[in-house]
């Protein structure tokens, strides 16, 4: 997920403390979290529309966590640092469950160790609402390539402007959703990696997610993920990705996304976005246009609008409108 557009975001252990602003409870624990509640709708044509008031469940395409709750506990020991989290998909079957949950080792020399249950690396967009430029994720909805939560052991280096990591895992994907991996080893494993680095005010980002044969994979599956960021002045952000996914029959196909992010003021901003995914082997895809200006009302408390446009091919629907307003909450 888009962390911080940093190296030290390298770091998963970093991105996660970066969604929040942490209140300090005592000289060793931190407690941060967000609330995040929208109304949205989606309109295909031809179709059936629907909307939805701060309820996940009902999330339109790529609005899966226009709602959320989250709740943060952080125990810094140094070196080791412990980290756990409450999260809610308001709406939802499963409920308040435990997201992060994971303890990281700092070796020095800008080496880290995790093990535990933590984010993946893959994706320019962030898995965290208050990360996100826009309500909606730029693609996924048919091809799901970027993972969410799952366990395992990774090793995180970051040195200047450069930074590699690499995870041992019980699975990149899962059967289970997005709090976690597959929970086994002895049937399917899977590995993440990443290299980035940055050069002036561009930084560039590659990585990788595998998944072997067995249990849930009927196929193995990989999946590659580039992005670029560019600071172009204090106003003006830049971004792109390309992702591709080879899942087998069914789960093969690419995605692709262009962001530009403006400041008018301190307080407004807007994101603007071009974005589309293609399934491979006569599959659907679509081109998405969207708009996302926001208004800061206090440093802890933003409001935002979007407006994205779908235009399909070989899909039930020809077009589609999603509209959304959102509050975020943090602290």
């Amino acid at each position: 997920m888009k962390k911080l557009l940093t190296l030290a975001g390298a770091a998963a252990l970093l991105s996660t403390l970066s969604a929040r602003a942490d209140v300090k409870l005592n000289d060793n624990l931190t407690v941060s979290g967000y609330i995040v509640g929208a109304y949205t709708t989606f309109s295909p044509q031809p179709g059936t529309s629907w909307d939805s008031v701060f309820d996940a469940s009902k999330a339109p395409p790529g609005a899966g966590d226009a709602n959320a709750l989250d709740l943060t506990f952080t125990a810094n020991y140094k070196p080791v640092t412990a980290v756990i989290s409450l999260f809610d998909f308001p709406g939802t079957a499963l409920g308040v469950n435990i997201l992060d949950a994971y303890v990281t080792y700092d070796a020095g020399s800008g080496v880290t160790i995790t093990g535990g249950k933590f984010l993946s690396y893959l994706g320019y967009e962030s898995f965290y609402p208050t990360l996100m430029s826009q309500i909606s994720y730029a693609n996924g909805d048919f091809l799901g390539a970027i993972p969410a939560y799952h366990s395992g052991v990774k090793l995180d280096y970051v040195s200047g402007n450069t930074g590699a990591g690499l995870a041992v895992l019980d699975s990149v994907y899962s059967p289970y959703g997005y709090n976690r991996g597959d929970g086994e080893l002895k049937h399917n494993a899977g590995l993440e990696g990443y290299v980035t680095q940055k050069v002036g005010d561009v930084t560039l980002w590659a990585g990788f997610g595998y998944d072997t044969k067995g249990y849930f994979e009927v196929h193995s599956v990989l999946t590659l993920d580039v992005w670029l960021s560019y600071q172009l002045n204090k106003a003006t952000s830049f971004g792109a990705e390309y992702q591709h996914k080879d899942g087998g029959l069914g789960a093969k196909g690419y995605n692709w996304l262009t962001f530009l992010g403006y400041n008018f003021t301190d307080k407004v901003s807007s994101a603007f976005r071009i974005s589309g995914e293609k399934m491979s082997d006569g599959g659907p895809g679509f081109t998405k246009y969207t708009v996302c200006p926001a208004y800061a009302l206090t440093d802890h408390l933003t409001v935002r609008a979007e407006l994205s446009y779908y235009d399909y091919t070989d899909y039930s629907a020809n077009h589609a409108t999603f509209f959304g307003v959102q509050a975020l909450f943090k602290f």
